[in-house]
């Protein structure tokens, strides 16, 4: 039996399937990882994203961000792994996402119960009196966006250098770690902190590991069950076949 087959036969039989993913299942959308290289801190200072540089400079900071959405995050497309995904939540095999990305295509390819555990890029936050802005509604020409309520300067709502993870989002994501039985990871290489450890909770706790990606990670030979190498979009049209 070939191994996507055996993933399909742990996927169709798991009580509370979880996936997690990364960057690694929006390459084959047109977003660069981070890191890497090809990676955008190769063009970019992550310094443009440490809360520190963005409270005391937010006028430069936005600047840089605004090129960073302009190159990166122009209307990108839901590939086939996430539509994949969409699909096993329809037929109710898949429970929920937690994902490391802001690019919000597992919301455009139809998943309902996403975890964004580093936060979006759909939304801006007043940095004082804490107001939600819908970034589609904001003038970006004129740097840093201030709230129509208080004044204030706001920032994107996802997570900067220095910045907590949100305790919703943080919550949810121990929630549902506790449930799943099996764990389909994809596109990530485990060594963002403390994301990273979400998978090692699962595995602690009796559940099996699927893992996606083009080349072994830092989980694979610690904690995966199967390995399935390459492509986001190749693997998971390939597991699409035997549904």
């Amino acid at each position: 039996m070939s191994k996507e087959k055996q993933a399909i036969e742990i996927i169709k039989t798991a009580k509370h399937l979880v996936a997690f993913t990364g960057a690694g299942i929006s390459v084959e959308s047109g977003i660069p990882p981070f890191r890497g290289e090809n990676g955008i801190w190769n063009k970019y200072d992550p310094e443009t994203l440490d809360i520190s540089f963005f409270m005391s400079n937010p006028a430069e900071s936005w600047k840089r961000i605004k090129q960073m959405f302009s190159e990166v995050l122009q209307q990108p497309k839901p590939n086939k792994a996430h539509l994949f995904l969409s699909k096993l939540e329809k037929m109710n095999l898949l429970k929920s996402i937690i994902t490391q990305n802001i690019d919000n295509l597992h919301f455009l390819a139809g998943n309902q119960n996403v975890i964004e555990f580093h936060g979006n890029t759909r939304d801006l936050v007043c940095v004082g009196c804490g107001k939600i802005h819908k970034m589609k509604d904001v003038d970006l020409d004129i740097l840093p966006p201030k709230c129509s309520s208080c004044g204030k300067v706001l920032k994107p709502d996802f997570v900067f250098f220095g910045e907590n993870i949100p305790t919703d989002a943080y919550n949810k994501s121990q929630s549902e770690i506790e449930k799943t039985d099996v764990i389909l990871i994809i596109g990530t290489s485990g060594v963002i902190f403390p994301a990273s450890l979400i998978p090692e909770f699962a595995k602690r706790n009796g559940a099996k590991v699927i893992e996606i990606n083009t080349k072994p990670t830092e989980y694979t030979s610690r904690i995966t069950d199967l390995f399935l190498q390459g492509s986001a979009e190749k693997v998971c049209s390939e597991l699409e076949s035997y549904l």
